[in-house]
């Protein structure tokens, strides 16, 4: 009989730096390595637990005077879409969705420049090569997906491969309990779309067909005017010192 112990995940904390998101906090990781025949388990117990997965880091906020940042996860089978969603979802129903293992192409990283130059100029990634965006998405042990969304050329076969313009990218990982949103970009030239909602809509859609009960969003981070659309999408649960909690939105200052 093998008694040897399974490996436990190692987990190291980086240096302050600078919040991206609240002026005047310094932010601190914790974060542990994703490799491995157990990184697909260990990745849905630590997203469970509040962690987001970069490449194959899994990481969460360990700040020393701040607890700003919470972990989201829309309850799909419980979510209404709202007036404006539902013109959302019209807007776009002439977008067509293809799933794909997750490798990059030179089409997807020209718009993940243009979203980058036009909405984050001068964050962490600004500064992102073809490399490190070949990285971003093919660096992963889990089960990872790239999901285009291109516009529907007149005439095109249904059971064709879409060759419309690519309007918005979505890296998602599919977990035992539902889809994590890893990361999604859109051209921001079609801002009338709302591109990033009708994402996430269509992510909660995904998960209902899969029989799965969660998105994850990643953080909300209350008081930052970038993270303020993660609460529009009701019911869902916050992670708190309790566990996940129903988000109240009535509560919100």
């Amino acid at each position: 009989m093998n008694t040897q112990a399974t490996p436990s995940p190692q987990f190291y904390l980086t240096a302050p730096a600078v919040c991206p998101y609240l002026p005047g906090e310094m932010e601190r990781k914790v974060f542990t390595h994703l490799v491995g025949p157990r990184a697909a388990e260990m990745n849905d117990l630590l997203t469970q637990g509040g962690f987001r997965r970069s490449q194959n880091i899994a990481y969460r906020p360990a700040c020393e005077s701040c607890r700003a940042c919470i972990s989201v996860r829309i309850l799909a089978n419980d979510f209404e879409p709202n007036r404006s969603m539902r013109r959302v979802l019209a807007t776009n129903n002439d977008l067509v969705s293809t799933v794909y293992p997750a490798q990059p192409s030179t089409e997807q990283f020209s718009l993940f420049r243009r979203y980058l130059d036009d909405r984050h100029q001068r964050g962490g990634m600004s500064d992102m090569s073809a490399l490190d965006y070949a990285i971003m998405v093919e660096d992963t042990h889990v089960n990872t997906r790239i999901i285009e969304y291109r516009k529907r050329e007149p005439g095109s076969g249904i059971s064709e491969q879409p060759k419309g313009e690519l309007m918005a990218v979505a890296l998602t990982d599919i977990m035992s309990d539902g889809l994590s949103m890893v990361y999604s970009f859109f051209n921001p030239e079609h801002e009338k779309r709302s591109l990033g909602t009708f994402m996430i809509l269509d992510h909660i859609e995904r998960t209902r067909s899969l029989g799965l009960p969660h998105v994850y969003l990643g953080y909300w981070v209350k008081g930052s005017a970038k993270m303020g659309y993660k609460t529009r999408f009701q019911p869902q649960e916050h992670l708190t010192p309790r566990g996940w909690e129903i988000f109240d939105s009535s509560t919100e200052t």
